[in-house]
């Protein structure tokens, strides 16, 4: 299935734009439901030609945008890979908090799986008060508190120009149905795995792509047999050993890891140690606003400290 719809950007971003044929994606976010400072909640921004797209909108989406000095007028969609509140719960901020500063106009399109139509109605009723407010005391948009909902399923691609967005489905049960996106623009490719096990879906439709960002999970033996109950975590997502598998199978010319779920010893190191197993490739832990340039190759930015105040 196949559908195109018309959208418009404006760039104002402190970020300097690439070249008109790459794509650069930016980690807002690599971290899973823990309130942990150095890793926000899981969101990824990528931008190709003048387009800026929201990949989840975890816990401080917005903040991170904000260092990044890019306006939430300027996000011209978001994208939702599935419903776990780790995934969604900085959208109202990024949503609300975002119109009221930016003075948006424009309704934002919003891609998820089904149920992401009832979440953005009930989100809308309960800030009710608040919309109705801003619009009679702050004088903001109507318009730019509304979206445009378009509910997706595994295939489902949306075309602008030579934006190419699929989705589809990644093994993440009993939370069903839970998306991966495979983005092509100029003949460069990035695949973002959402939430997932080891899954044959995502292997197929990420083949070949330059850069895929992949979820992980990391615990000791030690550390699950003292927490009953934590097996079933580590089973709901992939280990490094699974996910070296999947990058010898795509072939990257990057991996990179994010929601990052790895619990006490099991650190970064541990991480690529163990990736090393079954994949002998180019890849890395992600940080927060960590920036990939997607070209004839792929180049890495190491997160920046913001300029004070920003």
């Amino acid at each position: 299935m196949k559908r195109s719809v018309p959208i418009a950007a404006l760039w104002i971003s402190l970020v300097s734009p690439g070249h008109a044929e790459e794509i650069r994606v930016t980690l807002l976010g690599t971290g899973d439901p823990r309130p942990v400072m150095e890793h926000f909640g899981p969101s990824i921004l990528l931008e190709a030609a003048d387009e800026k797209f929201v990949f989840d909108a975890g816990r401080g989406a917005l903040q991170r945008l904000t260092q990044l000095g890019i306006s939430f007028d300027q996000i011209d969609a978001v994208f939702f890979t599935h419903l776990h509140s780790d995934h969604i719960v900085g959208f109202p901020d990024l949503w609300l908090t975002g119109w009221l500063i930016s003075r948006r106009e424009r309704p934002l399109r919003v891609f998820g799986p089904v149920g992401t139509r009832q979440m953005l109605e009930h989100l809308t009723q309960a800030y009710s008060f608040d919309i109705a407010i801003r619009i009679a005391d702050d004088g903001v948009a109507e318009s730019g508190s509304q979206f445009e909902v378009v509910e997706v399923e595994n295939g489902f691609e949306w075309s602008h120009g030579d934006i190419s967005v699929l989705a589809f489905d990644v093994d993440h049960r009993p939370v069903e149905p839970a998306l991966g996106y495979r983005i092509d623009f100029a003949g460069r490719s990035v695949a973002l795995s959402g939430d997932t096990r080891y899954s044959e879906n995502l292997i197929e439709h990420a083949a070949g792509v330059d850069l895929i960002v992949h979820e992980v999970v990391g615990m000791t033996e030690e550390f699950m047999a003292a927490r009953p109950g934590s097996e079933r975590v580590h089973e709901h997502h992939t280990s490094a050993w699974q996910a070296g598998e999947v990058f010898s199978r795509v072939r990257p010319k990057l991996a990179v890891y994010s929601h990052l779920a790895l619990y006490e010893d099991y650190d970064a190191d541990r991480l690529i140690a163990d990736t090393r197993e079954t994949y002998d490739g180019r890849v890395i832990v992600g940080e927060d606003l960590m920036q990939f340039v997607v070209g004839d190759d792929v180049e890495v930015t190491e997160p920046a400290t913001p300029a004070a105040g920003r």
